[in-house]
Order: structure tokens, then C-alpha cells, then sequence
């Protein structure tokens, strides 16, 4: 049994998903892994990781609405002292997953035809992300 560790580290454009998808596969294939399990895990509180459809750029855009609708910026919440978008990015960081499990097959992540991977920024203003990745396996 073999492991390999690393760390993405990207800085976001804003409220928005971000395709990280080849950066983790660079990162697969430099494992040596070839059967296997890929962890990949968002180290933040108001960030999250998908994977989504990376065919139609609608898709990412319909799902950012989405999420604005189920926590909006102009809601009364308690929490504020980080700014207006602080406390909606925690709350759809509760709804979206912060870590991810891959399968390792033949070398390569086996991931479906349209699906990619995304690093979800849910603040308004860009930041500095960290991914940790982890590969265990043959």
C-alpha cells in the first residue's frame, strides 16, 4: 500500500467555482497510484468542493444562483462581523461538501465524461485556498 500527500494552494477570483480538475489529476499521476482512492479536503470554512458538470458553463452559473437564493447576503443574521457575505458563505459551506472521495482507477481519476471538480469560493472578494490531497492505493 502506497500514500501520497500534496497541497493546492489557489488564490479565487470571488464568489464563483473554480475548476480544479487538472491540478488534481497532475496530482494523481505524479502519485504513481494506480488503483486507489483520491481524498481531496478544502481546509476553509466558507469554501467548498463540487463536482459538476464541466461541459455547459450555465451549469456553474445556475448553481451559484442557486445557492444565493438559499442564503442570501440580505438576510438577518446574527453573524456579521466579517462582512455581509461572511455568514452566507458559512451556511452554503454547510450544505456543499468540504471534502471529496475520488476512485484511483488505471492511474487516472474515474471521473464521468462531463464531471469535473471545483473549488467553490462562497465570499464575494477573492481569496488565498488551500486543498489538501491525498491518495492512498497499488
Amino acid at each position: 500500500m502506497r500514500q501520497h500527500r500534496d497541497e493546492i494552494s489557489l488564490r479565487t477570483e470571488g464568489r464563483r467555482l473554480t475548476e480544479i480538475t487538472r491540478r488534481i489529476a497532475g496530482f494523481t499521476e505524479d502519485s504513481g497510484i494506480a488503483n486507489g482512492l483520491l481524498t481531496a479536503f478544502c481546509r476553509h470554512t466558507t469554501a467548498s468542493l463540487l463536482i459538476q458538470e464541466n461541459a455547459d458553463p450555465d451549469v456553474q452559473l445556475d448553481l451559484m444562483d442557486a445557492f444565493a437564493r438559499l442564503a442570501p447576503e440580505d438576510a438577518d443574521w446574527r453573524h456579521g462581523a466579517e462582512g455581509a457575505d461572511d455568514m452566507p458563505g458559512h451556511v452554503k459551506a454547510a450544505l456543499a461538501p468540504a471534502s471529496l472521495s475520488i476512485p484511483i482507477i488505471d492511474g487516472a481519476l474515474a471521473l464521468g465524461t462531463w464531471q469535473g471538480v471545483y473549488l467553490a469560493e462562497w465570499r464575494a472578494a477573492g481569496r488565498q485556498r488551500r486543498v489538501l490531497l491525498h491518495a492512498i492505493g497499488e
